[in-house]
């Protein structure tokens, strides 16, 4: 019996593959490789390049940036199309699933460490298995849920991303019309995500519009925006970075806590994805966590769920990986 997974964390801006072998309810990691997504046409030539000739496995699993319907990923942020039955046929015919990129990081995350995980706010313990909001921002704006079952927990998908950005006070208000003169629609992925960052720097620009220091915009221009603005803010170089961080880890707050509230997670909240590692620093200053409870008459109940930033950028993988091997199991 072949016991190799191969795993996938397919996103917009990289696709992470892995092999790992199965040892009993244990995965031990075999050989993983990072590619930029853009390098390759399709997700089966992206296989391809990752496999070795005498690689032989029994399943695979790949988490993939959007809803995956009857085998079939409609992916936000990349171009390739994506299908069960192709990709099963490009690798051998082996069991193949496709999920939703969050859903695998929510089967991840019970297995990170604890040196894989920092804590905002630490909320109440709980003795036994609880529901756990996930929500994760990056290229773009993921959000899954971990829910206990009898049998263990199960993830929940989702595309919560892309509701409708919900303002709060009325300088979040003008940035929602400073958006709606370009966008048709203003989701939170707008204002939460790489994208969303630049978008909400742009906008207190507007607000502030001196000109910009010269060795800001040279960088804005050649490099990341979103990367830029964030190590700009964190290090206190521009004040108008710093003001376009505050408003973004706002934002963060306030959708992580809408995300708890819709599923009674009293397991606590993961900030997962590329970012929140980036500036944790400035999430550490407690803008987050103000805003996250900042819910009204259920204050006392959010203060409860703990929020918590996964540290490990191999927690989707890890997860897929996880999906590969109950279903062998299977």
């Amino acid at each position: 019996m072949m016991d190799v997974i191969l795993a996938g964390d397919i996103g917009g801006t990289k696709t992470h593959l892995g092999l790992f072998r199965a040892t009993g309810s244990d995965l031990q990691p075999v050989r993983d490789h990072v590619y930029h997504t853009s390098a390759f046409q399709s997700l089966e030539e992206a296989c391809a390049a990752f496999l070795a000739r005498d690689d032989r496995i029994g399943a695979a699993c790949f988490g993939v940036p959007g809803p995956v319907i009857d085998g079939v990923s409609h992916a936000t942020n990349i171009a390739w199309g994506m299908s069960q039955d192709s990709i099963q046929r490009a690798i051998g015919g082996v069991p193949t699933r496709l999920m939703n990129d969050l859903e695998v990081t929510a089967y991840g995350l019970p297995y990170l460490k604890e040196s894989e995980v920092a804590v905002l706010h630490r909320g109440e313990d709980r003795r036994g298995p609880a529901n756990i909001a996930v929500i994760a921002a990056g290229t773009g704006l993921g959000e899954a849920a971990l829910i206990t079952t009898p049998g263990g927990y199960v993830a929940v998908p989702g595309e919560g991303g892309h509701c409708d950005f919900a303002p709060r006070g009325l300088e979040q208000c003008a940035l929602l019309d400073f958006l709606m003169r370009e966008f048709d629609h203003v989701s939170f992925e707008r204002v939460l995500s790489g994208p969303g960052l630049h978008n909400i720097y742009r906008f207190v620009v507007t607000r502030n519009p001196a000109p910009e220091p010269d060795w800001l915009a040279a960088r804005i221009r050649t490099e990341d925006p979103a990367a830029v603005i964030g190590e700009s803010a964190i290090a206190g170089r521009d004040a108008r970075c710093v003001h376009a961080l505050e408003i973004f880890t706002a934002i963060y707050g306030a959708e992580a806590a809408n995300l708890a509230l819709k599923y009674l997670a009293t397991g606590g909240v993961y900030l997962c994805g590329g970012i929140a590692p980036k500036i944790l620093p400035f999430l550490q200053q407690g803008g987050l966590i103000a805003a996250f409870l900042d819910k009204g008459r259920l204050r006392s109940t959010l203060e409860k769920f703990g929020i918590r930033v996964s540290l490990n950028p191999s927690a989707a993988l890890l997860g897929a990986a996880r999906a590969g091997l109950a279903m062998m199991e299977k």
